[in-house]
């Protein structure tokens, strides 16, 4: 075991939420109407010169603005960053071939703005801990002179004492839909193991399989998407029964189906990485999936049928790396992510691309080499290989590619196991 330094966020109820909603309102309000007009110079700076200002220059026009003293000068930098973040992500995914990817859009709802998340930085907020209330700034023009700030008292997980972290970077105070809440993000000492192991493993994410993993020393999983699918199909329909998209009763079936999808994610994780701890696996190897929407050969949108288009829109994958890699990063193991480029199309054993070799959605046939394996199973396998490669043409048993295992999320259990131990 080892003392480390990570950073982790906990989520924290507001006990007055009646009495400071309506100036944690305000701010994000403000927070969003900042957004479209840092958007908006966007927009502008590139029909002009060609050219996608960075926050450093966003802040720099925009520091005169009106909107921007709507709030604390470091939550005000943070918006610009996250817009400018936004591009950034924008591009990458244009850059790795994601030619249909979309820039970010403005906040905007017909004639209304949304609650945008407000962050506060160092200078922004003040904590005290004995009483378990924040301090929160306003902008200059949102002060009055009997309230320059507002006090929100917090109520954390029972398990959570912000007096004992090492350091609280950020609070961000987040609209969920009912009412706010605050995410607070600190510095934490904790301890993690050694690294279980030098092997590898590949993980392919698909809207077939949600995961499929390929081990180094030859064997693979499949984690079908049973129950994630079900809950997207109920809570679809009866979404669709509703009288208005935006209705209480909507927007509790979609906080409902967030919830659930929270959970599966969190407990694939947790269970992703007991078994790298178990099979001795120091480096998870994810696909990039930048451009997953778009044909590699045209760039048109990917069909993939009226399910797989509903799945596949409905997923958070970075959510689900995101969870991946901090799970492991406490067990020792780290996570890598490499381009999933060409990894559909070519052939784990003899490293021949060719897209007719992907028989259909499940199966992969390399006359040239004679494998066959499960699709999925190739694609893991061949992005393991861009960190561990294996020698081409070795004497290695290939069966394995087409025997995963597979493994079930239980509703009774609330954890995943074998698909024949698995009863609902």
């Amino acid at each position: 075991m080892a003392n480390q330094v990570v950073t982790r966020t906990y989520t924290a109820s507001i006990g007055n939420q009646q009495q400071v909603s309506d100036d944690l309102d305000s701010l994000g309000f403000s927070a969003s109407k900042l957004w479209n007009v840092g958007r908006w110079v966007c927009d502008r700076v590139w029909s002009e010169i060609g050219h996608i200002p960075g926050h450093n220059e966003l802040t720099a026009y925009l520091k005169s603005h009106e909107r921007y003293d709507d709030l604390h000068s470091q939550s005000s930098q943070r918006v610009l960053e996250e817009l400018a973040e936004a591009f950034n992500g924008w591009y990458g995914k244009r850059h790795n071939g994601g030619t249909r990817a979309n820039p970010p859009g403005y906040r905007k709802h017909g004639d209304e703005h949304p609650r945008s998340t407000v962050t506060f930085k160092n200078k922004g907020f003040k904590l005290d801990t004995e009483y378990e209330r924040v301090r929160l700034s306003k902008g200059s023009n949102l002060k009055e002179y009997w309230s320059d700030f507002i006090l929100c008292e917090y109520q954390t997980r029972p398990n959570v004492d912000l007096s004992t972290v090492e350091s609280v970077q950020q609070v961000r105070a987040v609209w969920t839909g009912d009412g706010w809440e605050l995410h607070f993000v600190c510095k934490v000492e904790i301890e993690v193991s050694e690294s279980p192991g030098e092997k590898t493993v590949g993980v392919d994410l698909g809207i077939n399989n949600f995961a499929a993993l390929a081990y180094e020393d030859g064997h693979s999983e499949l984690y079908p998407l049973n129950c994630l699918k079900q809950d997207d199909y109920y809570f679809s329909k009866r979404i669709a029964r509703c009288d208005d998209s935006n209705s209480e009763q909507a927007n509790r079936l979609n906080q409902k189906k967030s919830a659930r999808r929270t959970h599966y994610f969190h407990t694939l994780s947790k269970h992703i990485v007991r078994r790298c701890v178990d099979e001795e696996v120091g480096t998870i190897v994810v696909g990039d999936l930048a451009g997953i929407r778009e044909d590699e050969e045209n760039g048109e949108s990917k069909n993939w049928g009226k399910h797989g288009n509903l799945d596949l829109h409905s997923w958070a994958f970075d959510r689900f790396i995101s969870m991946l890699a901090y799970k492991s990063e406490m067990e020792g193991v780290t996570v890598e992510r490499v381009s999933e480029r060409d990894t559909s199309k070519s052939c784990s054993c003899c490293g021949r691309t060719r897209k007719a070799n992907r028989v259909e959605r499940g199966l992969y046939v390399c006359d040239e080499y004679g494998t066959v394996a499960n699709a999925d199973v190739n694609g893991a396998e061949n992005i393991r290989q861009k960190v561990s490669p294996n020698p081409h043409g070795e004497d290695r048993s290939n069966g394995w590619l087409a025997q995963p295992s597979t493994f079930l999320f239980d509703k009774e259990t609330g954890a995943f196991a074998p698909q024949e131990q698995v009863t609902s």
